[in-house]
């Protein structure tokens, strides 16, 4: 799919951006920075460019800003693990790093532009390494999240053709259990100290490479990344982005969800399997020149995160609600945060009442952020805007946000419909360009002149917009994404399981959690019921990733089902949410 950009198409879009804002009341940034370079693109008054690269045409420029002295004495990249040890890298630091990598991928492991890898692994320092170092060889990147299981590597690795891997000496033996069924995998890369057979070793082959390798050219439309991500029915999905749908599109959307300046450090608390990691992490930030901070929380501790907002300099902080709905269970009163300023929610609503819990202990207000894989960040309540209560604010820049009716028509203030984004004639910036090896999804992601993300809301006369639902059966568990299908998948392996029905139920701090409906099969229906849902529970874990398992589980006669013989989780999920 061909992305489009002309010049009265930048200038429609414009119309669409939010108003001057003061941010943070530090002064604009240099004229000579990378956001400032982009300001006659912005305006209009120059075509968007033909070829773009995240690693040369930003971070490769905030690195010769640094050698100038131009830019604030600030980290681009800041690690710590929570065990005293930290690393803590310029941007001329993360070039030269990134370049030794990109040898590492092109000299030794022979990929070539266009060529895919699977990336997982923790939030470690190697994770920003391979994904910039991949982006200057033009390589295709997979993140997935650390949780995987054996089969879901299988998965991914046989969906995306990838020729590479990149992972820990934890995950590997998961891969080589499968890596026989995946003809294509060629090289298998372990961050790691030790060894293993048929991998090479990641950190003593970087060590030892030049740093000599000049970034490849790439066009605004090239494959950059590809996020697998859950349907309601089937295997996850490929979502593919463009080098510019991720890289270049804060450039020219002012800052128009993240008010960041060089001397700011943002930290985001979300897997770095996700895409808003990638957003939060790694684009939007280093647009600006920010310092990312990094922690490896291997466990989601409120008391560590709240001691590290304490001891460290940050200014932003990014989490899904659950992260918020766990801190305001804590006595915030013995905290002191060192310098947090702004605090931003996405992946799911956050409940007002935590909201006003948070601002009532912090003086803190929670900006919240909507988006979605194919889109990105597509409402955002904007610093400087008033803050409307279970809202989650108004249309970001470049969109063109509507409620529709099933016939793609524009619903008028206050009448619920689907949430929408127009995609014609002109397909916006910041979209992923297709469902890779997919075209009938693809084709069903529009209707007449719009994107449907499947969620359902409402907008009021001000332009603010609120979440309702979803439109199909995904389950939102703390900002992660669950198909119904990977866990009933999961669930007819067990001898027990004859069919299952899978719906989102209410959760006081995830939001949402998963409920299985289990119809049992006659030789297990007098085992202890309480000893049976943790083995259905514990069987989940080990087949799919372990974040997907229900953490509710009710044993009925029979599922409700259409004449058809179709599962009716519509039914289920309105049962639980009280609807019925």
């Amino acid at each position: 799919m061909k992305l489009l950009f002309k010049l009265q198409s930048l200038k429609l879009l414009w119309t669409l951006k939010p108003p001057k804002r003061t941010f943070h009341g530090h002064p604009r940034l240099l004229s000579s920075d990378v956001y400032s370079q982009y300001e006659s693109v912005r305006q209009g008054k120059q075509e968007i460019p033909k070829y773009f690269n995240f690693a040369s045409d930003v971070l490769d420029k905030w690195s010769e800003i640094e050698k100038a002295g131009k830019r604030p004495p600030n980290p681009a990249l800041w690690w710590v693990n929570g065990k005293g040890e930290e690393v803590k890298w310029s941007f001329e630091e993360l070039g030269f790093l990134s370049r030794k990598v990109a040898n590492v991928l092109t000299k030794e492991c022979g990929l070539q532009k266009g060529d895919r890898l699977i990336l997982i692994l923790p939030r470690i320092p190697e994770w920003w390494l391979v994904k910039v170092a991949c982006m200057r060889a033009g390589i295709v990147i997979i993140p997935g999240t650390s949780q995987l299981s054996a089969k879901d590597i299988l998965y991914r690795l046989q969906a995306s053709k990838a020729t590479c891997i990149v992972t820990t000496d934890k995950l590997a033996p998961a891969v080589d259990s499968v890596a026989s069924q995946c003809q294509l995998l060629k090289t298998k890369l372990m961050v790691s100290k030790g060894s293993r057979e048929g991998w090479l070793n990641f950190t003593e082959l970087y060590q030892n490479q030049s740093a000599d390798h000049s970034c490849i050219k790439t066009r605004i439309q090239d494959p950059m990344i590809i996020f697998f991500t859950s349907g309601t029915t089937g295997f996850p999905k490929m979502t593919q982005h463009s080098q510019g749908s991720l890289g270049l599109r804060p450039l020219l959307s002012e800052r128009y969800w993240l008010d960041l300046t060089p001397s700011d450090m943002i930290w985001n608390t979300a897997d770095t399997g996700w895409i808003l990691t990638s957003i939060a992490s790694f684009f939007d930030p280093w647009i600006f020149g920010s310092c990312v901070f990094v922690h490896n929380l291997p466990q989601t501790d409120s008391a560590v995160i709240l001691n590290t907002l304490c001891r460290f300099p940050i200014d932003t902080l990014v989490g899904a609600p659950t992260l918020f709905r766990m801190l305001v269970q804590n006595d915030l009163s013995k905290y002191k945060f060192m310098n947090l300023k702004y605090c931003k929610s996405g992946g799911e609503p956050l409940n007002p009442e935590v909201m006003e819990q948070w601002k009532s202990q912090t003086g803190l207000d929670i900006h919240e952020v909507y988006g979605q894989t194919e889109t990105g960040i597509i409402c955002s309540v904007f610093g400087g805007m008033k803050i409307k209560p279970g809202s989650m604010g108004k249309a970001a820049p470049l969109y063109d946000v509507q409620i529709i009716d099933k016939n793609a028509n524009i619903l008028p203030p206050g009448q619920p419909g689907e949430i929408a984004i127009r995609s014609k004639p002109i397909r916006p910036l910041g979209f992923f360009s297709e469902y890779l090896d997919n075209p009938k999804k693809t084709a069903e992601s529009e209707r007449g002149d719009f994107y449907v993300t499947g969620d359902r809301g409402t907008v009021d006369e001000e332009g603010y917009f609120q979440f309702i639902g979803r439109d199909d059966d995904i389950i939102i568990s703390s900002g992660y994404r669950i198909g119904p299908f990977e866990v009933e998948n999961a669930l007819i392996e067990h001898p027990a399981v004859v069919e299952s029905a899978v719906v989102s139920s209410p959760d006081s701090l995830r939001g949402e959690v998963v409920k299985a409906f289990v119809v049992l099969s006659p030789t297990f229906s007098s085992t202890d019921q309480n000893s049976l849902i943790r083995d259905l529970q514990d069987h989940v874990k080990k087949t799919t990733a372990p974040y997907k398992y229900p953490r509710k589980v009710e044993f009925v006669k029979e599922l409700p089902k259409t004449v058809t013989g179709k599962i009716k989780r519509n039914e289920l999920r309105d049962k639980e949410w009280g609807r019925i």
